[in-house]
């Protein structure tokens, strides 16, 4: 069965000859299940559907290589004004655990991500997540391309005063944990979606041991699989292994055999160079740059704690392979490429750091590199029928010269009207077809309020919602 969209006003098509993106005025894009059958002027083949495309911008899929769907949503409204100088104001250490989520909440949050994740032009998504029941089977049927990354670690972090950080370490429990993930990926690739893949995921490079970081590796090589590790997120992490081993995040890593082409760094932040650490070599760019890894960029979660990284525009300059995440609410991956874009040159102190295609190629091709794949992020023959359809009439993207500047800067996920992934749309004049977002949210209402009500139980200080989180303004007497 196959569709066309005939006439498109534009079009951000693949030029494979000069490996990169292109502006297309007035062609036609044809699809079925296994593919895109035909890009470019005058498709003349058969068509069981037809599109009028004389008012859409055609995209590739954007590609989501770093989310925690399961947690982040629950703590909307919650911490983004949360104070922890102790750590830096990193949010990791006393909130993490704090405000968690229980498996109904978990379900919801999924649920809830994924819709906002598909709204904003997302079609492949990295799900970075501790497994729970009925998690492959929700990926899946969101319709979206799922990549599973079940998360293990040897230890996990504590802390009794706020301001200093303890490991309670149990390699068994590691151990157990990777050898679950290991068959869970396998299970992903077997699911009769045949949309999932998987990613082998050792949490934190500072709650893993050497031979945990290793093992995974090696069977991400084995398996021909990304591997991902939340690594150079933050100063207490960069401290950490500083103390334990003399040497950066991201060298540690190199000297075990865990950074190479298929690495994909959470974060990466904290490298020699940034001005906080005050570090007296400049290796560690270089190192992620010659070895082939990616950097999951997620602008939005530490620009919220005042932390950025130094700078987008730097790491592509040195040849280091970035795609985009969403590691916070909202999952609303245009504004996720905003903001990288804004926080890099606000940085940087230039307006020539960062441009709008430099953010889109990362949320495209760089995300695809980094999952190992060549037929997702572009629009060319032979390649996933996996795209997305803006209108240009819309009137957040009018006066309209350049649609990708319109859609970054100004209009955001409003005017995309329709997602396909395989062919199938998941979006349809607006409207999410495979989640019914409505009552997810609700569902994930009512998860944030069991939450608030454990929070005295999770913190170290016995402190309710309402202390960590104050309100904006005070109630109003009655």
């Amino acid at each position: 069965m196959t569709t066309v969209i005939r006439n498109l006003d534009w079009a951000v098509t693949w030029n494979a000859h000069a490996e990169r993106h292109e502006y297309a005025r007035g062609i036609d894009i044809a699809f079925d299940a296994a593919g895109l059958i035909h890009v470019g002027k005058d498709y003349a083949g058969p068509a069981a559907t037809t599109i009028d495309g004389s008012d859409r911008l055609a995209l590739p899929g954007l590609i989501n290589i770093h989310t925690h769907p399961t947690s982040e949503p629950l703590r909307k409204g919650v911490t983004d004004e949360t104070l922890s100088p102790g750590f830096w104001h990193s949010s990791l250490y006393e909130f993490l655990t704090t405000i968690g989520n229980d498996p109904e909440g978990m379900r919801a949050a999924v649920q809830v991500a994924m819709g906002e994740l598909m709204l904003s032009g997302v079609t492949t998504v990295v799900d970075l997540s501790v497994p729970f029941d009925g998690w492959l089977d929700i990926l899946a049927d969101s319709g979206l391309r799922a990549c599973i990354a079940p998360m293990f670690r040897d230890a996990r972090w504590l802390t009794r005063n706020g301001h200093s950080l303890e490991y309670e370490w149990d390699h068994a429990a590691g151990r157990k944990a990777f050898d679950a993930a290991a068959r869970l990926i396998e299970r992903a690739q077997q699911h009769p979606s045949g949309r999932l893949t998987g990613m082998v995921t050792p949490s934190q490079i500072d709650t893993c041991s050497a031979e945990l970081l290793r093992d995974a590796h090696d069977l991400a090589k084995e398996r021909n699989l990304p591997f991902q590790v939340h690594a150079a997120q933050s100063m207490t992490e960069f401290q950490e292994m500083q103390r334990r081993h003399g040497m950066t995040p991201i060298q540690w890593m190199h000297s075990v055999g865990a950074l190479d082409e298929r690495s994909i760094v959470g974060h990466g932040i904290f490298l020699d160079h940034h001005p906080w650490v005050h570090w007296p070599t400049r290796k560690d760019i270089g190192l992620l740059a010659d070895s082939g890894a990616t950097v999951a960029h997620c602008p939005t979660v530490f620009a919220k704690r005042g932390i950025n990284l130094r700078t987008f525009g730097d790491y592509r300059r040195a040849g280091v392979n970035m795609g985009i995440g969403t590691d916070t609410y909202p999952h609303n991956f245009i504004e996720e490429m905003r903001n990288a874009v804004y926080i890099a040159r606000a940085a940087a102190g230039r307006l020539d750091d960062t441009f709008a295609s430099d953010v889109f190629d990362a949320a495209t091709i760089g995300g695809a590199k980094a999952l190992r794949r060549d037929d997702i992020g572009r629009l060319a023959t032979g390649a996933q029928s996996d795209l997305v359809l803006v209108d240009v009439q819309d009137r957040s993207m009018r006066p309209l010269y350049d649609p990708l500047r319109s859609l970054v800067f100004a209009a955001g996920e409003r005017p995309i009207t329709d997602v396909f992934v395989g062919g199938e749309a998941i979006v349809r004049n607006r409207v999410c077809q495979t989640i019914d977002l409505e009552a997810a949210t609700e569902a994930l209402q009512e998860a944030q309020k069991r939450a608030a009500a454990l929070v005295p139980e999770r913190d170290w200080k016995g402190r309710t919602m309402s202390q960590l989180a104050p309100l904006s303004f005070p109630m109003a007497a009655r």
